[in-house]
């Protein structure tokens, strides 16, 4: 499916897309925060990523994207895990002194550049813009990989969208 946008639409469209950005990036701190240091290698299976390297591929990716969408063009590879990250409160710092300016310059982009076409390795041609859902609907899928690591490690699961059994839903007070 091609579609266009108005530079106005795309603009809407970001201002929209980095918030939900920014709000989801709030409950997969809290799941990468979840993680026990010492599990932290834990993978399901042989062929599953361990729960340091799926937290890490979720805040990298979103660098990945931005920078992407920064840059008008996808690179092929994403970076690996610094020497410095070790743990999981060295994925959020990361992402904190990494993703969080990414995501000030997405803010600045022109509106024209928002809504220009750009290429995903061939499989899809849409405008920049519609790169933000690409973020989000990532970030989603693998933080729900992460949270079903958790109780097997020995965590708790926090709520993500609603309670879980190990912090239920509280009413928000007015």
């Amino acid at each position: 499916m091609a579609f266009s946008l108005q530079p106005e639409q795309a603009q809407l469209l970001a201002s929209i897309g980095l918030t939900w950005i920014e709000k989801e990036w709030e409950t997969t701190r809290k799941v990468i925060a979840a993680i026990p240091v010492d599990r932290q290698e834990y993978r399901p299976e042989p062929k599953a990523r361990t729960a340091i390297e799926l937290a890490w591929h979720i805040a990298v990716s979103e660098a990945w994207f931005l920078d992407g969408i920064l840059q008008g063009e996808f690179q092929m590879e994403e970076p690996g895990i610094p020497e410095d990250v070790k743990t999981p409160q060295d994925v959020i710092a990361w992402y904190e002194r990494s993703v969080v300016p990414l995501i000030a310059r997405t803010r600045e982009i022109a509106p024209e550049a928002l809504a220009a076409h750009l290429s995903f390795f061939g499989m899809f041609n849409y405008p920049a813009v519609i790169y933000l859902n690409f973020v989000v609907s990532h970030a989603i899928h693998h933080r729900g990989q992460l949270s079903t690591y958790l109780r097997p490690m020995g965590g708790k699961v926090p709520s993500i969208y609603g309670g879980s059994a190990d912090e239920p839903f509280e009413t928000p007070t007015s």
